[in-house]
């Protein structure tokens, strides 16, 4: 009769404790399914409430030609470029020009004092006629035997020296008379009325800004891929003006130390204010491609190392891809991967978006308004 009441708690303990794990488990699911209900939006105040669609702008991948570019930066200079030299001694008597004036090829620059140019030149030309009438008389003379063969060439000799003379007494004189060799700008005067100069010193600079020359030095490997005539973009440092030009030399050697050729650009079209000096970005296109998958470049955002762009699902749903990004231009990404042509690609508004978030198409102004705000408001959260 004793060994029944053990019989009893041993079977009611096993029950109790059945009971209480089923009781904690029921509460830890129904904690959970709440959990599940808020984090879903479901009943008020358990979770967050739903994000408004993002309003974004669009775009569709299209096919078009796009090119891959060498750049580099390069001096304007002018085509050519002379330095003025006094070519004989004197007192500068009159300038006939001035700094920054055009002038044509021929033009009269300066003029040298010539007085005692013209006498020498008066001197040279008694002194040719004198031995000119020497060598009439010696002449007549040998044609009767009364002159020895070295007298006759004795006299022969001093009026071809006596014609030297004259000759280069004429040239001093028109070497008072400073000229420009080609027309162009005078860019330098280093004289002024009633100095002295001498043999050799600079008188101006005159240059040639028709056309305007860059010079670039292209590395070797790009060699086969230029051509002469070939465009070619610039843009100025100083404002940005934009500017066209072509290729007119590439070198047919190799610079041994850096392994690049010259490539000289010809620009033969440009405003007023651009000169020799001013610095600009050079553009050479290395190559092309036709047929290319094409989209905005800046629908391409860089993400955490990865290139995405984010693509509209029937403009409702923002869909983001990683994509390989080819050839670029200032306005137009190539994409490799990730994108086929027809893809209507998120253009403004990207950066507020993740995988899946909704969105809402709009145009124009509305658009880059919306996205905008978006943008403003993510940055201060």
């Amino acid at each position: 009769m004793r060994s029944t009441p053990r019989l009893r708690r041993t079977w009611i303990a096993p029950v109790l404790v059945v009971a209480v794990s089923a009781s904690l488990g029921a509460c830890g699911k129904g904690g959970g399914a709440g959990q599940a209900q808020g984090a879903q939006g479901g009943a008020p105040g358990n979770g967050a409430p739903k994000q408004p669609p993002v309003p974004v702008a669009v775009a569709s991948a299209e096919t078009g030609s796009i090119a891959s570019y060498y750049t580099a930066t390069a001096t304007l200079a002018a085509d050519k470029e002379a330095e003025i030299l006094a070519r004989v001694s004197g007192v500068v008597e009159k300038l006939l020009c001035e700094e920054g004036d055009i002038v044509a090829e021929g033009a009269e620059l300066l003029l040298i004092d010539n007085d005692e140019y013209a006498f020498r030149l008066e001197q040279a030309v008694a002194d040719r006629k004198d031995l000119e009438t020497r060598m009439e008389r010696t002449q007549a003379m040998r044609d009767q035997d009364m002159v020895s063969a070295e007298e006759y060439e004795t006299v022969v000799n001093d009026l071809a020296a006596a014609k030297a003379a004259e000759g280069m007494a004429r040239l001093n004189l028109s070497y008072t008379r400073v000229t420009a060799p080609f027309a162009g700008r005078v860019v330098t005067r280093n004289v002024d009325p009633g100095q002295t100069v001498n043999l050799g010193t600079q008188l101006f600079v005159v240059s040639d800004f028709t056309p305007l020359l860059a010079r670039v030095h292209v590395p070797a490997k790009e060699f086969n891929k230029l051509k002469p005539d070939q465009p070619v973009d610039l843009v100025l440092d100083s404002n940005g003006t934009k500017l066209r030009g072509r290729i007119r030399l590439v070198s047919p050697t190799i610079d041994p130390a850096s392994g690049t050729i010259k490539v000289t650009v010809e620009i033969n079209e440009y405003p007023a204010g651009v000169r020799p000096g001013d610095f600009a970005q050079v553009s050479i296109v290395t190559e092309r491609r036709n047929n290319s998958t094409l989209v905005p470049k800046i629908a391409v955002v860089n993400d955490r190392g990865e290139q995405i762009v984010y693509v509209s699902q029937a403009d409702t749903t923002a869909e983001r891809r990683v994509v390989e990004i080819g050839f670029q231009d200032d306005q137009n990404a190539e994409v490799l991967t990730g994108v086929t042509v027809g893809d209507r690609v998120v253009v403004k508004g990207q950066r507020s978006l993740k995988h899946g978030a909704a969105i809402k198409v709009l145009d124009g102004e509305n658009a880059a308004q919306a996205a905008g705000d978006t943008a403003a408001g993510a940055g201060g959260s």
